[in-house]
């Protein structure tokens, strides 16, 4: 509209004519605003982060994680965090997880079980991933159609040169005591290899301390790479 000469109307008449400018001028500004949140919701690139309990992962803040995107976290880091979905499917796991209740409020998801098939709350896969719970959560996400999932905590080899058990839980219920032998990584390696590979559209990035372990398997693998703490923290304005 353009500049109202208040000279060639009535009092009145310019206060209409006046509202009518302001009304028009803020359904403008309304629909610039709306464009441009559509623009910036197209132009994001959709992440998430998969947590597993490597102590790699020791020094990121999960908290932060889910200020840049969805996460998905397992077992025990329901105690201390509440990622967007836990994934557990250990029985002794899927057990204190009942008795405290969490999955009555939050997103659990777990493989079909006897034991537990009658508690409530909780998700089930169908069928079965038979799966350790890392590669399991890193599949769901893939499923939910990210363009780029950082995998977090997936060390795979054992503390103290190997040889030690490798999980930021070590020492609490339900896991074994860090001075135990480190845990075969095998099956993990195999399914989180599985997983990465049947998903080809999509952008993996394994985050690893600086001298954290890199499979020769996942070096083979054209949609994944991996990048160091330091370089995943500074990429993301993360402290």
């Amino acid at each position: 509209m353009a500049k109202i000469d208040k000279t060639q109307y009535t009092k009145e008449q310019y206060k209409i004519l006046k509202a009518a400018a302001k009304a028009e001028k803020a359904a403008k500004v309304n629909i610039v605003e709306s464009i441009s949140i559509q623009q910036h919701l197209k132009s994001k690139i959709p992440i998430s982060f998969v947590l597993g309990n490597g102590t790699s992962r020791a020094d990121i803040s999960p908290t932060e994680l889910q200020q840049l995107g969805k996460v998905y976290g397992c077992n025990a880091l329901y105690r201390s965090f509440t990622p967007d979905y836990l994934i557990a499917v250990d029985t002794k796991m899927i057990i204190e997880i009942n008795k405290s209740g969490y999955q009555q409020n939050n997103q659990v998801w777990t493989n079909p079980n006897k034991i537990y098939a009658n508690m409530q709350g909780f998700n089930f896969f169908q069928p079965s991933k038979g799966w350790s719970s890392g590669p399991t959560a890193l599949w769901l996400a893939s499923q939910h159609g990210y363009d780029t999932i950082y995998i977090l905590g997936f060390d795979y080899v054992g503390t103290n040169g190997g040889k030690t058990f490798n999980n930021v839980f070590a020492d609490t219920e339900n896991y074994k005591s860090s001075k135990d032998t480190a845990t075969y990584y095998g099956n993990w390696l195999r399914q989180t290899k599985s997983v990465i590979q049947a998903h080809g559209k999509i952008k993996y990035v394994r985050v690893i301390a600086p001298d954290n372990f890199v499979p020769d398997e996942l070096n083979k693998i054209a949609n994944l790479k991996h990048i160091t703490v330091d370089m995943f923290k500074k990429m993301h304005s993360l402290p």
